[in-house]
């Protein structure tokens, strides 16, 4: 299973990427601001979604929003 980026890159397990657009989170009136990172993201079972650690909270994200920072 082969996980990448928006460009391509290839994202491993506890790598740091970055966001590229604002993205509204589903369910809460938080929004991801462009730019944000994340570090040490996880791999799931889809290889086109990842989580990361935002504060207490886990939010999983869509690889073609993200870029390795």
């Amino acid at each position: 299973m082969s996980v990448r980026d928006s460009n391509g890159n290839e994202l491993n397990q506890g790598d740091s990427v970055q966001v590229i657009k604002d993205l509204k989170v589903k369910g809460s009136s938080d929004i991801l601001k462009r730019g944000a990172t994340f570090k040490n993201i996880r791999l799931t079972e889809n290889d086109e979604e990842v989580e990361c650690g935002q504060g207490r909270n886990t939010v999983v994200l869509k690889t073609c929003f993200l870029k390795k920072a």
